[in-house]
This record gives C-alpha cells, structure tokens and sequence, in this order.
C-alpha cells in the first residue's frame, strides 16, 4: 500500500520497517530525466544579427565602453543615457559597450541588463554598433543573458573568462566554445580584475570558431603584437597605451573609458595616423581617470561635467575632494570644449552626491 494512503487513513498501518523501507525507495529513485545526457542545443538564429557580420565589428576603430547613469533613488536616468549615447554619435565612436565594467553591469540585475542592451539597440541600433557584456563566470548564466542579448537585437556579445571561481585551461576555452555559436563576440582579458589570465594557447583555440570577431587585451602591447601577427584582431584595453597599441603594434582600435568624455580627441587618436603630442596631451585626464578603480573616476568626472547627476551605486563612491579639484583644472588645460557637454565644469561638495545602497 502506498505511503501516502496511510497518511490519508491512520487505520491501516504498515510495520515500521516497511513503510521505512517505501520511503528510502521514493527519495531514492530520480526522475529518469536526470538520468539522460544533456541535449539542450544552442537557442540560436542563424539569421545575421541586425544585418551585422562578424567583419562588421572587426572593423570598428573606437569603442566607447559607456556609463550607466542613475536617478537619485538609483534606478536608470535614461534621459541622461540618451544623450550620452547621443554625444558618442556624434564624436566619431563607431561601437558601445553596454553594461560592462564601466557601465557596471555587475550591480544590475539581469532584467536591468538586457533592457538597457535593448533599449540602446531600439533607439540607437541604426547608427552605432550595440555590443552587450553578456559575459559571467557561471557559464549557463552567460549562455542565458547571450541568447536574450540577441534576441532583443544586439550585434555582438562581449565575454569574460570565469571570474573568482576560475577554472582550467580546458574550462575556459569550453566556456567560451558554449558562447560563441550565438553570434558575434569579442573577448575580453583583464587578469587584474578576474584573477586569471587568458594566455594566447586559448585564445589560438576559440579564434577558429567564425564567431569570434577579436580580443580586448589588458596584457600589454607585446601580447597585442603576438596575436595580430596571428592574424587575430585586437582592441586596447588600456587608454593609457592605446596610441602606440594602434600605430606601431597593429591594434584594430581601442575600447575606451576615456572617450567617455573625451570622444572627438579619442576618435582623433585612432583614426588621424601617429599624434605623439595628443597622446601626451590626453595622458593627465587618463592618469587621472584610473588612480581609483573605474568607473569611479569616470562617474565623478561626468557628474562635474554635469551631464549626468550625481548618483552612485554603491559600493562605488566620488573621488575625494582633492582629486575633484584636479579635475577642474585638467579640463581648463585641454580645453571645455573637447569635453562633452555643454555645462561649465564644477566643483560639486561631499553633499552634493547621492549614494544609493538599495536599488
């Protein structure tokens, strides 16, 4: 008699070992599903993405990876996105990162995620190139946010090695091999942030698969001139090297923090051939930009600016007041105008900001 009769009906009993015994077996026995390999396909289309090829993006030159902008109860100032996608537009970048570091996707949901990739592709699909960081270190959570990145319309995915919970040589290029059939990727590498080095033996293997348009590197300009004389097309990582990444070691271009606020001098520096003095020129702003984990001196920088108010997600906070008086004069030395907006540049107090814990 099953189990769950008795419990219906307390007169019938069964001895104490036998209905033991029942329910060891009922815990015991799996579903014969979980028993059968994992034959879940890719939920891919075939179609090109947006008219988008791989060739496409290995072509950009400048690619802003842009900030996030918030209300002050922290929920996305999509007025304020706008407009700084807008101004990109306009001053010559050809591609944006969307929710990546500097956007600080990894203080959004996945609902905000995809929303601010599809929101961008809605209104700015027709005129810049959408690139979602779609990327995590758990890789069903990247084949997930990927397929949906492409489904609301992006035109390539961005992905990062497994971050924290590393894993082996062999895990990364499978990790990436679980991506990569969706559509259009570029990689990125960024040992200071995940703790672990891509090195060229994976990105050789992944680099055959057709999907992969590039690499964004942060190891410096040697690797750069090993992979692009492989043939692998590669993005600067670094603002501070970018110029000489470009111009005397064969980087396609630059993913740029910088041209965040800079874009016109930015564009400038990666389309007009060798300029050693504005690469001089832009190396204070730069120095300054990253004397503080980014985006925290970019989210100050852009709230000074006024183009952005001055919100922030915790656990990032503003630059202390020091740096925030360095700032003005940095912009009063390369001029108001190559900055973006149109506000005077100012000081903003301690009390001006707002940092929002809860969002």
């Amino acid at each position: 008699m099953a189990p769950s009769l008795l419990l219906m009906n307390p007169a019938l009993s069964w001895t104490d070992t036998e209905a033991t015994a029942a329910l060891r077996v009922r815990r015991w026995r799996s579903p014969i599903s979980a028993m059968i390999p994992n034959i879940h396909l890719p939920m891919r289309s075939l179609e090109v993405k947006n008219r988008t090829s791989v060739d496409d993006i290995k072509s950009l030159r400048l690619i802003t990876a842009v900030k996030t902008p918030y209300l002050p109860d922290g929920r996305f100032d999509l007025e304020a996105y706008d407009s700084l996608i807008h101004m990109q537009i306009i001053n010559g970048a050809e591609g944006v990162i969307v929710g990546g570091t500097t956007g600080e996707g990894h203080l959004m949901s996945w609902d905000e995620h995809i929303m601010l990739i599809g929101h961008t592709v809605n209104c700015f699909g027709t005129s810049i190139r959408v690139i979602g960081n779609t990327g995590s270190n758990s890789t069903g959570e990247a084949i997930h946010a990927t397929e949906q990145g492409f489904a609301v319309g992006m035109h390539a995915a961005l992905h990062i090695n497994p971050y924290y919970g590393k894993t082996s040589l062999e895990g990364m290029v499978s990790h990436f091999e679980a991506v990569l059939s969706m559509g259009p990727t570029i990689i990125y590498n960024v040992p200071s942030r995940t703790g672990q080095d891509i090195p060229p033996s994976v990105i050789h293997t992944i680099s055959q698969n057709p999907n992969m348009a590039g690499v964004k590197e942060c190891m410096g300009n040697d690797r750069i001139k090993g992979y692009v004389d492989k043939g692998i097309v590669i993005w600067s990582g670094n603002d501070d090297e970018c110029h000489d990444s470009r111009w005397a070691f064969g980087a396609t271009g630059v993913i740029s923090v910088a041209s965040n606020l800079v874009p016109g001098l930015m564009h400038e520096l990666m389309f007009q051939g060798k300029n050693p003095s504005l690469n001089s020129k832009l190396m204070p702003l730069i120095k300054w930009l990253f004397q503080e984990p980014n985006p925290i001196g970019l989210n100050t920088a852009l709230a000074q600016l006024g183009v952005i108010r001055p919100v922030f997600r915790l656990p990032y906070v503003p630059l202390p007041r020091a740096r925030r008086l360095e700032f003005v004069r940095i912009v009063e030395s390369l001029g108001r105008e190559n900055f973006i907006g149109e506000k005077a540049v100012e000081f903003l107090d301690d009390d001006d900001f707002i940092l929002v814990g809860r969002y």
